[in-house]
Formats: structure tokens, sequence, C-alpha cells
């Protein structure tokens, strides 16, 4: 799925918010899991959703599977994630939508998005259609993949990868990229 928005939407948020807290090492790590997981499969791709179970209790449970995803028993810490199937329904419309089992203590949205540079909005045309392929066409735009974990505790991470920046040590991080698909991601627990 495609979204546009402006360069501004991809900015850290700066008072007072979750963003200037540091995210927790296994959400860290299981959000930056998923992007090159996700990363595998290219751009262009629909939004992606991933359910995030503790490691340890994943391999209590279900020790066949940890073993087949080849987890270490004596190692088992942070969040494993569940790639959940989604339709093409819009993501507003998926997230509310959604409930979680209590074994699921977060949860991982992959969505990609053109961003294009501030002040370009007051020429874009009024209709959606026009607005989506005038947006593709932009000289100045740039494609981006958001990649936002939340746990049940409120806890967030997230990443930004810009298309034609593929090293590892070329990802955007923060608590908080984007804030309100951390809260819409959030809300699916409440």
């Amino acid at each position: 799925m495609v979204s546009m928005t402006s360069g501004a939407d991809a900015q850290p948020p700066t008072h007072g918010s979750p963003a200037e807290e540091t995210p927790p090492p296994g959400l860290t790590a299981a959000i930056e899991e998923v992007e090159r997981h996700v990363r595998v499969d290219g751009w262009d791709q629909s939004a992606r959703l991933f359910a995030l179970a503790p490691t340890d209790d994943l391999v209590t449970r279900e020790p066949a599977l940890a073993e087949q995803l080849g987890i270490d028993p004596e190692q088992a810490a942070g969040f494993t994630p569940i790639e959940q199937e989604v339709s093409e329904q819009a993501i507003e419309d998926l997230l509310g939508s959604i409930t979680w089992p209590d074994t699921v203590e977060g949860a991982v949205l992959v969505i990609e998005r053109i961003v294009l540079p501030p002040g370009v909005e007051d020429e874009m045309p009024d209709d959606d259609t026009d607005a989506v392929q005038w947006a593709h066409q932009h000289p100045e735009r740039s494609d981006v993949r958001v990649v936002v974990g939340v746990l049940r505790t409120g806890d967030r991470a997230s990443v930004v990868r810009v298309r034609g920046h593929d090293a590892d040590t070329d990802l955007l991080r923060s608590a908080e990229l984007s804030p309100e698909l951390g809260d819409a991601l959030h809300a699916t627990f409440t």
C-alpha cells in the first residue's frame, strides 16, 4: 500500500512523547529483523503485519516450532515476529478490526509511503486518483518503508528505510518516526 504524506510527517515528535524514550532492546531487535525479512521482497509491497510473541514463551508453548525456526531454548529472549495474513483493505480499516490473544505482547506494521518535500501539497490535485498518480510522478518524491513496533505496555520503536539506501547502516531509527501509525497499532491492544 502506498500513501502520501509530506516530508514533515516523517519527522519524530518533539515534546513529551515516547519518542524521547529509548525503545526496549528486544523490540528494536524485532523491528529490525522484520525490516530485513521484508526487504528481501523488494519495494512496492502491500502493508504487512506481524504479531510479537515473547520468544521464551514460544519455546515453552511450541517447542517444535521453535526448533523449526532454529531458536536455541537456552538463549530464548526478546520477541519472535510472526507474520499475519492481511487483506488488501485500507490500513485504518484493518487496524480497527484486529484483536490479539493474550500471548501476543506486541505488533509490528510495515507500510510504504511516498514522502514529498514540504510545500508541494498546494500543487496536489484534489481528486484522490489524480493525486496518487501526481505523487508517483513527482520528481522530488522519496519512497520510504516505515516499520513501526509497539508493545502492550505502550513502548514503541520504529525504523525507516529510504529507497535506494539498502545498507543496514542506512536505517533511520527512533522510538517513534510515525506517531499516527504507532497510535493506531497500539489501539489494537486496547
